[in-house]
């Protein structure tokens, strides 16, 4: 009590305290839960500290008292300081020559882990828990203080919240989980017993890590305590005592390394949207140092039946060692919600036993990134992607119908076309001094196309023609409009103010994307020109329940959709992409067999879209829409852009992306298409012309 009061310890341990408002306010870091969209399926936990408040009805009695019983026998009877205890510790002490006993209360105890916890630097973090005398003294006086404004029962449960169990488990419904795999309410007196002897050492009487032996001593001690304090009688103690330690243990899962198979993915995508948000902090480290500290409740948009089918389908047809990615995205139109991210990969960062890395460059230093990778092979990180080949043509032809050209707009396509773009000297479609003349995948297409024949068959001297008549930094900006970024140095040159009037190529797909951005931008032309920014989140929730906000008060998770196009120009370009699947467009004449014109009778519902291939068959692509999920799928060596996928891999982002969609859709709905309007498809204001026999 001297001490306690003394000027000269109260001058010293004030500039140590805290207000004791900041101990009552002050939460302990816990585990955010990550689950899919249908708000029950766990698909990641993100922590610091492993750790779930709950309260303490939630907590059974016995274990309650078995706490008390472990570290503070009169804790109902003191106010924050057992000065009994103290004067037995400080004989003890004196007699040892050093720090024998403590004399701690639970109070003195929580105080000093939240001292501990709201500490900013290691310093701070030395200074709550260094063994002197006045750090003992700022904890006796804030104890003090502390009982005087919270009940002893609200501090027994943020003691329960905040005590380290050991085996990761912070807080007793952590360590209830782990050690015995059931919640606090169901603990018996044996396991709680077992439980509150941990908190003294926990890596001494942990009996998952160390003998037994001293944890079962140390479980028999607490067991004694409760029946000396009449917290329990002699025959049930006995029979706790008698009873043999059994442990189900369990290991908490952490970050996206653990989460379930093939999720991994799109657990990463997740978290790389999450560190992009300025809503959640001021930097991307502040912003993970939230999710594993926050305790947050967070709803995906991730559709566990999707997913399971959109992995199925890629491991179908490509094997998790091959060293071609081949990879899916589905992205819901009008909301933007990514529904499913697969790729023929392990999310893993033991590279150990990977296949050899396919550039024969790297392969004396480098094993190849497959099976296991945690790269962004799909999007939503810093990866530049991949070239997406002729589905770039949907960008010219939007721009086109934005501009009035209407579908029907004729232009004689020959085999090779002289463009009026220039090339560099080692490009394969150069002529003349400097000229870019690209040509046709086949003869057969030589001849007069409209934008419906043009896009359903890819002829590629229509399409760079047409970029000459729209320009092609229209082409340009209305990918960006759709919500294409370009990250390689050429790109973000070639796209430059200065040089994307030049961009010829552009047109047939040069450019790096990813398959999330290209299912972002098809998904507009689906959701009638509306574009959606693909997120990965429907909501996220505080540790209180309430909606998480920004510093404008506005809801981090909110839809971020603009009309970046008309609906009639998003419809005719729809109604040509229907060429390409066998669909049919519904106001002109496809001209013959699209791209992909086994599409429709595999999915067998409206369906539209775009194949792709590079230069060389480097990478291959197919984006499928329906008016209800848009799905981009490729081929491609992420490790090597160079080696060829070929011919024979070319066809399977089209067969994986039309299974998918039609495995995903069954049973729901279906849903039509809207045909443009007849100014659109034919250039005047006539009533629209839908032609019969039209699907």
């Amino acid at each position: 009590m001297v001490a306690l009061t003394g000027v000269g310890v109260k001058r010293g341990t004030d500039a140590l305290s805290m207000p004791v408002g900041a101990l009552r306010s002050s939460l302990p870091a816990q585990t955010s839960h990550v689950y899919a969209a249908d708000g029950t399926t766990l698909l990641a936990q993100f922590y610091e500290e492993y750790r779930t408040y709950t309260t303490i009805d939630t907590i059974s009695p016995t274990m309650q008292r078995a706490i008390v019983a472990a570290e503070d026998a009169r804790f109902w009877e003191h106010h924050g300081v057992d000065f009994k205890g103290v004067a037995r510790a400080f004989v003890a002490n004196q007699k040892a020559g050093s720090v024998s006993q403590g004399a701690s209360t639970l109070t003195m105890q929580y105080v000093r882990n939240v001292l501990r916890d709201s500490a900013d630097t290691p310093a701070e973090v030395s200074e709550a828990t260094e063994q002197t005398g006045a750090r003992k003294l700022r904890e006796m006086k804030l104890a003090i203080e502390l009982e005087k404004h919270m009940g002893k029962t609200e501090i027994l449960e943020r003691y329960l919240n905040v005590a380290y169990f050991g085996h990761r488990a912070y807080g007793v419904l952590a360590a209830a989980e782990v050690y015995f795999s059931k919640r606090p309410a169901d603990l018996t007196v044996s396991e709680a017993a077992l439980l509150a002897g941990l908190v003294q050492a926990p890596s001494s009487y942990d009996p998952a890590a160390t003998d037994a032996t001293a944890a079962t001593a140390r479980r028999d001690y607490v067991i004694d305590r409760m029946a000396e304090l009449g917290y329990v009688n002699a025959t049930d103690a006995a029979a706790a005592r008698a009873t043999p330690i059994t442990l189900k243990l369990s290991e908490p899962p952490n970050d996206c390394l653990e989460t379930r198979a093939g999720w991994g993915f799109f657990c990463a995508m997740f978290r790389s949207w999450w560190a992009a948000q300025p809503g959640l902090g001021a930097s991307p480290q502040e912003r993970l140092d939230r999710l594993r500290r926050g305790g947050y409740t967070v709803t995906t948009s991730l559709d566990p039946r999707i997913q399971d089918i959109a992995q199925a389908q890629v491991l179908k047809r490509e094997k998790t060692r091959s060293a071609y990615a081949l990879g899916q995205v589905a992205v819901e139109p009008g909301t933007g919600l990514v529904r499913a991210v697969a790729v023929n990969r392990t999310y893993s960062l033991d590279r150990a036993s990977n296949g050899p890395h396919s550039d024969p460059r790297q392969r004396k230093r480098l094993r190849g990134n497959y099976p296991n990778t945690v790269n962004p092979l799909l999007g939503g990180g810093d990866m530049a992607g991949y070239q997406a080949g002729s589905t770039f043509k949907m960008f010219t032809m939007l721009a086109a119908l934005e501009q009035g050209m209407p579908l029907d707009t004729e232009i004689n396509s020959p085999k090779t076309f002289v463009s009026k773009y220039k090339t560099g000297r080692d490009s394969p479609a150069r002529c003349g001094v400097d000229s870019w003349c690209p040509s046709n995948a086949s003869a057969s297409m030589t001849g007069r196309h409209t934008m419906w024949s043009g896009f359903g068959r890819s002829v590629n001297t229509f399409f760079v023609q047409l970029e000459q008549r729209v320009g092609a930094e229209a082409a340009v900006r209305m990918a960006e409009r759709l919500g294409l970024r370009w990250r390689t140095g050429i790109d973000k040159l070639q796209a430059s103010p200065a040089k994307a009037k030049t961009w010829g190529a552009f047109t047939l797909g040069v450019a790096d994307t990813t398959p999330l951005e290209m299912a972002g931008a098809f998904a507009t032309v689906a959701a009638d020109g509306t574009h959606c920014e693909p997120i990965p989140v429907v909501s996220i929730r505080q540790q209180d329940g309430s909606e998480a906000l920004d510093a404008q008060g506005v809801p981090v998770v909110r839809p971020r959709c603009a009309q970046v196009i008309s609906p009639d120009v998003a419809r005719g370009a729809l109604d040509a992409a229907r060429c390409v699947t066998g669909y049919k467009a519904a106001t002109g004449d496809c001209g013959g067999a699209g791209t992909a014109a086994r599409v429709y009778s595999t999915v067998r519902r409206p369906v539209a879209g775009k194949s792709g291939t590079t230069d060389d068959n480097r990478a291959a692509w197919f984006v499928g829409m329906t008016p209800g999920l848009t799905i981009a799928g490729f081929i491609a060596d992420p490790d090597n852009p160079l080696h060829r996928v070929g011919s024979a891999n070319a066809g399977k982002p089209r067969e994986t992306v039309a299974e998918t969609l039609r495995d995903a859709l069954a049973g729901t709905a279906v849903r039509q298409f809207t045909p443009p309007s007849n100014l659109v498809a034919h250039g005047t204001n006539a009533k629209p012309r839908v032609l019969k026999n039209r699907r």
